[in-house]
């Protein structure tokens, strides 16, 4: 088998095993935070940094719904005088979170792309996101590795190639901006049984779950 070949089957067989129950309540979360007015905020560093940009402006624009508030909607990766000031002042595994320290707020939506799961800027901002009460959600592949146990819904590509990883979640981003385009106008009543719904069915390796009742 060619290069060619063997790039577009690793391709085909990690798209037919996507987290699909994960990007569902991935799109539940950004449907409410859409009607609720919640901010969401994304970043990633190379390949990521650009996915989190595209993510954004997709947000915005492709899924705008007439009759449905617009997405608020912001890459941190796209201020580059405030990215390099952070990174020379403080370290640039401060870049994401002091970002969204300025910002974010209780209920508001932090997501976090990493290829293997280690990006110390973007875990330092999950981090952030997760005290500030914020719905964290994490997009890698790989094993996770440390992003996984940090977010509410993990999207996990079942690869270990990164170019491939990226090429997915391109197509995860890509699918949930579609979905949201095209969904219903729920009513108020119904956001929140809709989004415990989508959000209680959800196993996925580092969803927080509010202890039992004794």
């Amino acid at each position: 088998m060619d290069g060619i070949s063997k790039y577009i089957q690793g391709l085909q067989e990690s798209l037919a095993h996507l987290p699909l129950d994960d990007i569902r309540g991935v799109i539940a979360v950004l449907q409410d935070a859409r009607l609720d007015g919640r901010q969401v905020f994304i970043m990633g560093n190379g390949g990521s940094a650009a996915t989190a940009s595209h993510f954004a402006n997709d947000l915005c624009k492709g899924a705008a719904v007439p009759d449905l508030p617009l997405f608020r909607a912001i890459a941190l990766t796209d201020n580059v005088p405030l990215i390099s000031a952070y990174a020379n002042d403080l370290g640039y595994e401060h870049v994401f979170a002091k970002q969204l320290s300025n910002h974010v707020h209780e209920g508001d939506v932090v997501i976090g792309i990493s290829g293997r799961g280690f990006s110390a800027n973007v875990l330092r901002a999950l981090e952030m996101a997760r005290s500030m009460q914020a719905v964290t959600i994490g997009f890698t592949g790989f094993d996770g590795g440390k992003l996984k146990d940090l977010v509410d819904i993990c999207v996990l590509v079942p690869s270990y190639s990164m170019e491939q990883v990226q090429d997915l979640h391109l197509i995860a981003q890509h699918l949930m901006c579609t979905c949201l385009r095209d969904v219903p106008n729920l009513e108020s009543h119904e956001r929140p049984q809709q989004l415990a719904k989508e959000l209680d069915r959800l196993p996925g390796p580092g969803r927080r779950h509010q202890p039992e009742p004794a």
